[in-house]
Formats: C-alpha cells, structure tokens, sequence
C-alpha cells in the first residue's frame, strides 16, 4: 500500500484552492461569470483605472487570473501558472495600493494574498496529485522557474509603469512633451 504523503496532499488542497478562486475571479473579466463584467466591463474598468491599452489589459488580467488559476488548480506548468497570476495580482495590488492594506476599506490585502500564494506555489511545485507530476515535470524545471517569474515581473513592471507615467502626463499636462 502506498503511503499518502501530508506534504502533498497540503499542496493538492492549497493549488486547487487557490486555483479555483483566481480562475473564477478571471473568468468574471473575461466571460461576465459570477456577476463579473465581462470583457465589456473589464475593459471599461481598465480605461478608467488609467490602463492603456485598455482591452489588451483587460484580456492580460482576465488570462492571467483564469488561465493561471486554471492551471494552478491542475498543476500544470505550475512555475508558470504561478508565475502569471502572481504578475496579475502585482498589477491588481498597484491599483489598490492607495487605498491602503485592508481588504474592507479597498485596498490590496486580498490581490496581495493571492499573489504571494501563486508565487510560492510557482516557486515550490505542485506536489505528487498534478499533472506536472504526470507528465515528469516536463513543464516544471529549475529554468522554467526562473524564466517564468522573471519575465512576469517584467510585464507587471512595464504595465504598472506605463499605467503611472499615463497617470503622471494626465495631471501635468507639460510633462508629455517631456
């Protein structure tokens, strides 16, 4: 008989989880599920929050949450899925951050939570009970690791970035000649 190990079973729990709850939160920027906008919605809201392109962020968001929550919950190239969603939520926690840590007054403890529980799933791997597991951890070497959070933090620097300097050149009108 096999012997079950806790380690794993704790990651199966904490990846579907956390899979489920960012998928479900993308898939209300991207489908209109769960009361959510939509794409329509979504990428008003980007607009409004200062993101331009505003339906290319609304899309970026909404794949990063569903796509990398999906594959999360699956544990399928899990560097990368946790990768993106930490990426995504770097981006929902910029947006938040003026309003503060806590979740009640809207500010960016809950995008942060996720974030960080991506990233460490990301980084740690998905356990025994995944597809990358399944599939010899294929999509799961030290490299792609690396590569994956790399390149997420340069998105979600360049998208943050354009969104402040975009933010900056709207209230002083001199410093877009600058």
């Amino acid at each position: 008989m096999a012997c079950i190990n806790r380690r794993d079973v704790g990651l199966l729990v904490l990846r579907v989880g956390t899979g489920a709850v960012l998928a479900a939160h993308g898939s209300q920027k991207l489908g209109g599920w769960f009361g959510g906008g939509g794409i329509e919605g979504t990428t008003a809201a980007m607009e409004a929050m200062g993101f331009h392109p505003p339906k290319h962020s609304a899309l970026a968001a909404g794949l990063g949450e569903a796509g990398g929550g999906l594959l999360l919950a699956l544990g399928l190239a899990t560097p990368a899925a946790g990768a993106a969603a930490a990426g995504t939520m770097a981006g929902a926690v910029a947006v938040h951050a003026p309003a503060g840590f806590f979740a009640m007054g809207g500010g960016y403890e809950y995008p942060a939570f996720l974030g960080f529980t991506a990233a460490a799933i990301g980084v740690t791997g998905a356990g025994r009970y995944s597809l990358d597991h399944a599939t010899c951890h294929v999509l799961d070497r030290p490299w792609v690791v690396a590569l994956a959070f790399a390149g997420s933090a340069l998105a979600a620097a360049a998208v943050v970035g354009r969104r402040a300097k975009d933010q900056a050149a709207r209230s002083d009108p001199e410093a877009e000649g600058a």
